[in-house]
């Protein structure tokens, strides 16, 4: 099982995360994003790339789709929060946007 991220290596990458607009939900122990597409095909278009991706790593976000946008919440349920999974995913998460030209709209209000 994966191991819930040190203090210290939470500490070392949240300023990384919060510079590409992934913020903490409240009361979670997760990251949280919002991305905009031109429209509904171009929105799943990147969540079936993102899909691909998660399935290989063995490792599934929890994400909304409505129209153009998607919202995408990332934790570890087996480890109680977050783990070095999370990032990794989340990193393959902002590459895959990059390529699809979305927008990030940051981490979903609260």
């Amino acid at each position: 099982m994966t191991q819930p991220l040190t203090d210290a290596e939470r500490a070392a990458a949240m300023p990384d995360l919060k510079a590409r607009q992934w913020g903490v939900p409240t009361g979670r122990d997760a990251l949280a994003k919002r991305f905009r597409f031109r429209d509904f095909v171009e929105a799943w278009g990147f969540m079936s790339a993102v899909a691909v991706t998660a399935e290989a790593m063995g490792h599934h976000p929890e994400w909304s789709n409505v129209y153009g946008r998607v919202e995408i919440t990332l934790t570890t349920h087996d480890a109680g929060g977050l783990t070095a999974l999370d990032l990794a995913l989340a990193d393959r998460i902002d590459h895959l946007a990059r390529g699809a030209h979305a927008e990030a709209l940051g981490a979903p209000p609260v």
